[in-house]
């Protein structure tokens, strides 16, 4: 693990996630910020959020992972100011010759071209409709998103070419797109999961800092909900001795709220995550950082991480199997999971690029 001095002093990382913000591992050179002896530490800024537009070549991506259910996602952002400091994306970043600290939370990129690449991508003669999942890497609906509008620009192609999609989500601003999203949800062509890691407001803030509160999240449940839009609940991640005290108690609330349906992830370690993680449970987590941690590598063969399908989301060993048991028996008490929403694919209409002919029948 890095020392102390890795750290970014708390004042310059105040609202954020991480604790450090090293190179990433594809840079040559390092950055290290010392005392200079003038006190120019002092004058340091803290880290704020910039973002940066990006002209996407390509908006649908395509994974053949065996352990996800989907074949195709978008993602409107790249990094994610929520600061969530479990997030498996953080190394991503990386590719981009960013840190996967600070620099995920505070270096953002926005597709401003998403809406028109996803029109284009559509209407290719060599689409096949399949399900999309929007938001499978960083959140769609992440703070910036108010102002940028690029998800809902997003949906409104998906809404207006009838074309299915799943959204994941840990905010409250889902919301605001009620008018698009139970439009859909008519016609079966939408579903909504929203990511619930704890009901205990300070370990939220502590985990995900610019996220909504499990309040206001439960609240998005209820109102997407009465809209008539089908909602999940994702008990994700799961953390051993954090919050995975907690899975019944968030699938009793999210039912309550008006989801339908339920899954769960276990706490993911790739690459850089590793550090970044244990330099959190340090600060913030000191007495029972080696628990958890110790736990969580029993799930994974003594390792941090085992990227292995179907391992890397659910782990191996008692405590793995302890917590999928659990999951289990609450979800079939609550009555969860009964029914899956299926979304159609029949209804699908290609759109037509400017100038372009219209089918004739």
């Amino acid at each position: 693990m890095a020392d102390d001095s890795d750290l970014v002093d708390t004042g310059r990382r105040r609202g954020r996630g991480a604790r450090s913000n090293r190179a990433g591992r594809f840079e040559s050179e390092l950055r290290e910020v010392f005392d200079d002896g003038w006190e120019t530490l002092g004058q340091l800024e803290s880290f704020k959020t910039e973002v940066r537009e990006e002209h996407a070549r390509s908006i649908i991506a395509r994974n053949d992972s065996p352990d996800i259910s989907f074949e195709q996602s978008i993602n409107p952002y790249r990094g994610c100011e929520h600061g969530c400091i479990y997030c498996f994306a953080r190394p991503t970043h990386c590719y981009l010759g960013h840190s996967a600290g600070l620099d995920f939370e505070t270096k953002l990129y926005a597709k401003v071209n998403a809406a028109e690449l996803l029109e284009r991508e559509l209407g290719s003669p060599r689409y096949l409709p399949k399900f999309i999942a929007l938001g499978a890497v960083t959140d769609p609906y992440q703070p910036i998103e108010r102002e940028r509008c690029i998800t809902r620009s997003i949906l409104e192609v998906l809404d207006r070419t009838s074309h299915p999609v799943g959204i994941v989500t840990k905010s409250a601003l889902v919301v605001r797109d009620l008018d698009i999203l139970s439009r859909m949800a008519a016609r079966g062509l939408v579903k909504v999961a929203i990511s619930v890691t704890t009901l205990d407001r300070m370990v939220a803030r502590k985990m995900e800092p610019r996220a909504a509160t499990p309040p206001k999240r439960l609240g998005a449940i209820a109102a997407l909900a009465q809209a008539g839009v089908p909602v999940a609940v994702m008990v994700a991640p799961i953390i051993p001795a954090l919050n995975d005290s907690e899975i019944e108690a968030i699938l009793a609330e999210a039912k309550r709220a008006g989801a339908t349906e339920a899954g769960y992830v276990l706490l993911r370690l790739p690459l850089e995550l590793k550090e970044l993680f244990r330099e959190w449970l340090q600060t913030e987590f000191p007495d029972r950082a080696a628990r958890i941690i110790n736990i969580l590598r029993s799930m994974h063969g003594g390792k941090d991480y085992t990227p292995d399908w179907g391992v890397r989301q659910r782990g191996r060993g008692a405590f793995a199997e302890q917590i999928g048991l659990r999951f289990r028996l609450a979800i079939k008490s609550l009555d969860l999971n009964r029914r899956t929403s299926r979304l159609r694919l029949d209804l699908f209409q290609r759109p037509v690029a400017k100038g372009g002919q219209m089918p004739l029948l």
